[in-house]
């Protein structure tokens, strides 16, 4: 379980979270939406530990990040927007150091492995450098480092930029199949499409606080567009965007 309590982070005079409370239980796709600049990487952050909230807890499975962040920290799998990977490695030697870093016993990790690359199509690249690999490559590779200690938390930012058609079916059946498994797994995603078909829950930040929480089929209807449009058409009205005036008259 994903717990937010009250959670505030300021950067100078900008509230980038504002006094934000949700509440994320296993077995859930968890979908985190916002407009660009709305929060949502800074919140993921925080889940992380990589940023310390200003004011509130944040619960990682019923433990506390600021008090016990290491305990918390080992229930968690994050990829980040951009993940940072050494292209001087190769893929196997990167899950290798990742495995490390997690204490995981050496034989068991080396199954692990295996069965990551072989399961996300990367087998025939384990042994070339990461620097020879494509955006999408490094993507999977950056999901396969996540997976590796087999957490109860899972934490993605944008995980689909860069994949193919098939690579995106491929992290979109390995949420659901998470899930399913009784995992916590949440996401910002900015296709709403996928959203909609994907997630279980979705939560809208807009500058900073929590607008709306529920299903895709709540949010559609309490935005008043329950019949017949879509959740992209729901989320631009309750951001304040009319969907019929976005135009790209003016640059044509």
């Amino acid at each position: 379980m994903i717990e937010i309590e009250d959670v505030c982070k300021r950067f100078g005079n900008l509230a980038a979270v504002d006094h934000l409370n949700l509440k994320v239980p296993p077995g859930l796709v968890f979908g985190f939406l916002g407009p660009n600049g709305a929060g949502k990487t800074t919140t993921l952050r925080m889940l992380a530990g990589l940023l310390k909230p200003d004011e509130g807890r944040v619960r990682l499975g019923g433990v506390d990040m600021a008090e016990r962040p290491e305990e918390a920290k080992a229930l968690l799998g994050y990829v980040p927007d951009k993940p940072s990977l050494y292209p001087q490695l190769t893929g196997r030697e990167t899950l290798r150091l990742v495995a490390g870093l997690y204490g995981l016993d050496k034989d068991s990790a080396e199954k692990r492995i295996g069965e990551l690359l072989s399961g996300f199509e990367l087998a025939g690249w384990g042994d070339e450098r990461v620097g020879n690999y494509s955006h999408g490559m490094r993507q999977k590779l950056a999901v396969s480092a996540a997976l590796l200690h087999q957490p109860s938390v899972y934490i993605f930012d944008e995980p689909m930029v860069g994949l193919d058609p098939k690579g995106s079916r491929l992290i979109k059946n390995l949420f659901r199949r998470l899930a399913d498994a009784g995992q916590t797994v949440f996401l910002s995603i900015h296709t709403l499409e996928v959203a909609e078909s994907l997630c279980d829950r979705l939560a809208i930040l807009f500058n900073g606080r929590l607008l709306m929480e529920g299903s895709p089929q709540e949010i559609r209807r309490r935005a008043g567009e329950e019949n017949g449009r879509t959740l992209e058409q729901a989320f631009l009205a309750l951001t304040g965007e009319e969907p019929d005036r976005i135009s790209a008259e003016g640059f044509l």
